[in-house]
């Protein structure tokens, strides 16, 4: 079984969700995609490999993993367009939107094929865009990844009221949303809850996530009954406790995606990455690179 690291090396992971810095120095750069400002960060040198981060997030959500695949890797981390320090224009956005922004930034970078790690909403983008641009795809990877409709999984059908938690409004409502994100759920303290709603409120994401919850709740760019025509090498990581996308989502992943391998990461929640970040980054260097 997989064990995450000591708390209290979780603590300053958790930490870092609400001020983040990275490990190690990467470059910091911007590039013009459809007249809209896309901020990047960059590091490494060798194979391609593009992070994705989930609704809500931004480059920084993957800062303990460009430390461990810098050394071996040429790694591209977006915000995607919405989020972070990119631009963020008012449009309907929805998954189709981040597939073209991502086709784009590959062309504009003249990344010609990357393998293509993605989390939560990310991970629905990874597949989206591998069904779309297969030739670009080297490898795949979903973490914890959104992507399916509820009747894929036997759930009930989607309402705004649903998903209104995911907008995170209030003090209160970001506390429960930590819940459901983290594991550990002693390190969701007052201060941390505090300065995880400052940095959303400095993002100014909350159009950007509302057009998002608008998206899903219309049923757009779903991929059920589609993953078979994947043709990418494909691991599954997931948290084992993951309250947001449940464990039933890998467990589906796994039989739509053929070949396709599973991770399952104990006594973690819905962003592997940071709360089980030693054993994350083994599952991904593994999968990268097999032949090592």
């Amino acid at each position: 079984m997989n064990k995450v690291r000591p708390l209290t090396r979780i603590v300053v992971a958790l930490m870092v969700m609400a001020a983040p810095v990275f490990a190690q120095p990467v470059s910091d750069h911007q590039v013009q995609v459809f007249g809209q400002k896309i901020h990047y960060l960059e590091a490494g040198s060798g194979p391609a490999v593009i992070l994705l981060h989930g609704l809500g997030g931004d480059a920084t959500n993957w800062v303990q993993t460009v430390p461990a695949l810098a050394p071996h890797y040429h790694v591209f981390v977006p915000d995607q367009v919405g989020f972070g320090q990119s631009d963020k224009p008012l449009i309907d956005y929805r998954v189709a939107t981040l597939v073209d922004f991502l086709d784009e930034f590959c062309n504009k970078l003249n990344i010609s094929k990357a393998s293509v790690v993605g989390n939560s909403l990310g991970g629905w983008t990874a597949m989206a865009f591998a069904l779309a641009h297969q030739d670009k795809v080297d490898r795949m990877v979903l973490v914890d990844s959104a992507g399916y409709s509820p009747a894929r999984l036997g759930g009930e059908k989607l309402s705004r009221e649903n998903l209104l938690i995911l907008t995170a409004p209030t003090l209160d409502a970001t506390r429960r949303l930590m819940q459901l994100i983290f594991y550990h759920q002693q390190m969701i303290t007052d201060s941390f809850v505090h300065q995880a709603y400052a940095s959303k409120l400095q993002k100014n994401d909350g159009y950007t996530i509302d057009r998002f919850l608008d998206s899903i709740v219309r049923g757009e760019d779903f991929v059920d009954g589609r993953l078979g025509a994947i043709k990418a090498p494909t691991l599954i990581v997931w948290g084992r406790e993951d309250r947001l996308t449940l464990p039933a989502n890998a467990k589906a992943l796994g039989e739509d995606i053929s070949g396709s391998k599973t991770v399952i990461l104990d006594e973690c929640g819905h962003v592997p990455q940071i709360e089980c970040a030693a054993p994350f980054n083994k599952a991904l260097l593994d999968f990268l690179n097999p032949g090592s």
